[in-house]
């Protein structure tokens, strides 16, 4: 199948998480991705660590195949070099605060003049209106914001900050992409093109439907780890094994539990966990911190019971299943060397070959996208 987006030409004003994986996601679907980076440093993402080459593995992984052009925006002279790329330009991706883009000239109602089908997509941690749209913020500020955070931030005493990256990812990537995808096919039918506001603290919500739910259904507000799906029963919990591994246990179907109560011989006295809760899931813990992580995989296997080992990085990416699935099969190639790509959620049926292909260094496109005029 032909990439779905082939033909399309992106302009990527976005930095460092959000927006150039956004991005990446529309070029691994064909599109031409043009990042438009401010020298001498360009995307904050080049100096991070660890390093490969002149820029990191981070801005490696989330810029492979994409072009670079390096302008000084706020410079009259350069930022007209951007004219011809503007007037045909299918999307436009920009991460600033709100209001940069149009004190730069470059936002959607000066853009949109010369290019009506342009379609234009912001991505702000707060949104283009309301009283928090200038705060300043990262991931966790959003998730705390919103209510996430209070849901599962671990034991008082002892806070635990999520390890995936929420708001920046779930709540910013993904929406922006698939409301470009969407826009590109209402384009389809109007000729137009669309303004995108995409807020990360918006797009937050969804993951907390069951929590939203109890309260406008019950009145309750759920707490710090006292749900379902956050601790609060011995049927959704992670239990160290001796060796310190951890079991997670999501046995919430009733008969998920009772496979799991055999496997394990827990106490009939506790399999009944409306009963007491913290005797049964105390009873739990018990047992498990008497084997090794590896004893009870193997009891596990093969079994209905959702229920596993906590897997390391490392050991999920070398998993079998993994490999089987391709996920890690494209490279990003620099510096003489290959690294697996990052996997995004573009299946590879509308991605064609992956193959092997190039973050951009600095400016390299500069002279070949925008020619300077004699």
């Amino acid at each position: 199948m032909t990439s779905p987006l082939a033909g399309l030409l992106v302009l990527d004003f976005t930095t460092l998480l959000p927006g150039p994986l956004a991005a990446l996601m529309l070029a691994e679907a064909g599109a031409e991705v043009v990042k438009i980076e401010r020298p001498p440093v360009g995307d904050e993402m080049r100096t991070y660590e660890p390093r490969w080459g002149a820029d990191s593995t981070n801005f490696a992984l989330l810029n492979r195949g994409k072009a670079s052009v390096a302008l000084d925006l706020k410079d009259p002279a350069q930022k007209a070099r951007l004219a011809p790329l503007l007037a045909r330009a299918d999307i436009i991706i920009e991460q600033f605060r709100p209001g940069v883009m149009d004190r730069l000239g470059l936002g959607y109602e000066a853009v949109s003049k010369i290019n009506p089908r342009v379609i234009y997509c912001a991505i702000t941690g707060y949104g283009q209106t309301g009283p928090k749209r200038d705060v300043a913020g990262h991931d966790l500020n959003y998730i705390g914001d919103v209510g996430l955070l209070a849901l599962g931030s671990g034991a008082p005493g002892h806070p635990v900050i999520p390890p995936a990256l929420v708001a920046d990812i779930a709540a910013g990537s993904y929406p922006a992409f698939m409301n470009i995808l969407l826009a590109v096919i209402a384009r389809q039918s109007t000729g137009r093109g669309s303004y995108l506001d995409v807020a990360m603290t918006d797009n937050i919500f969804p993951f907390m439907y069951w929590a939203i739910g109890k309260a406008l259904g019950t009145g309750e507000w759920a707490g710090n780890a006292t749900d379902l799906v956050t601790g609060g029963t011995p049927r959704y919990h992670l239990f160290p094994a001796e060796d310190g591994r951890l079991v997670a246990v999501a046995a919430i179907e009733q008969k998920f539990w009772e496979n799991f109560c055999a496997l394990i011989d827990l106490d009939p006295v506790l399999r009944d966990d409306r009963v007491d809760p913290g005797a049964t899931t105390a009873g739990i813990a018990a047992i498990l911190r008497t084997k090794p992580g590896a004893h009870w995989q193997a009891v596990f296997a093969g079994k209905d019971c959702c229920c596993s080992v906590v897997a390391t990085l490392r050991e999920a990416m070398e998993d079998p299943h993994v490999a089987a699935r391709g996920l890690f099969r494209g490279t990003v190639s620099g510096t003489g060397t290959t690294l697996p790509a990052l996997p995004v959620p573009v299946l590879p049926v509308f991605r064609g070959a992956g193959g092997d292909k190039p973050a951009p260094a600095l400016g390299a496109d500069t002279d070949r996208l925008m020619p300077c005029q004699p």
